[in-house]
């Protein structure tokens, strides 16, 4: 359960809302116009159809990303949540980089293991954002 009582900073504030919009932007993208750079990232090993993983983790993206958006109090729940799902796909990140799977720009295995450590830099900034690891921190005491 969230700590209503905890304040967010504008910064932090600021932050939830463009992680928000950017979960939106992308399970579009998924959706539509990015599918096919989406599907380079699915791990061949998944027993689903690549496609079905990009509309599944595309509608999950925009869900997520409107909980950020309209739900500021459980923004700590659906922080937790969001950096698990950013969790969840992290082996396609892997995947593109062991398949050299050229998309988003990334057409170097370079490129593809600079990338990698953006995932949990982006799940440290929605824990930060959402202040979803300060209620934990402090609920734990």
């Amino acid at each position: 359960m969230d700590n209503k009582t905890d304040k967010l900073s504008k910064a932090q504030t600021a932050g939830r809302i463009l992680l928000g919009i950017f979960l939106v932007f992308a399970g579009t993208g998924h959706l539509s116009f990015q599918r096919k750079e989406f599907s380079a990232q699915v791990p061949e090993w998944l027993p689903m159809q690549p496609d079905m993983v990009v509309f599944l983790s595309g509608g999950v993206e925009i869900f997520l990303g409107a909980g950020l958006l309209f739900l500021p109090r459980h923004r700590a729940s659906i922080g937790w949540i969001v950096a698990l799902f950013l969790v969840a796909v992290f082996p396609g990140n892997i995947a593109q980089l062991i398949n050299h799977k050229d998309a988003f720009g990334l057409n170097s295995d370079l490129l593809r293991w600079i990338r990698l450590p953006s995932q949990p830099l982006l799940i440290v900034l929605v824990l930060w954002s959402t202040g979803a690891w300060s209620t934990w921190r402090n609920n734990a005491v």
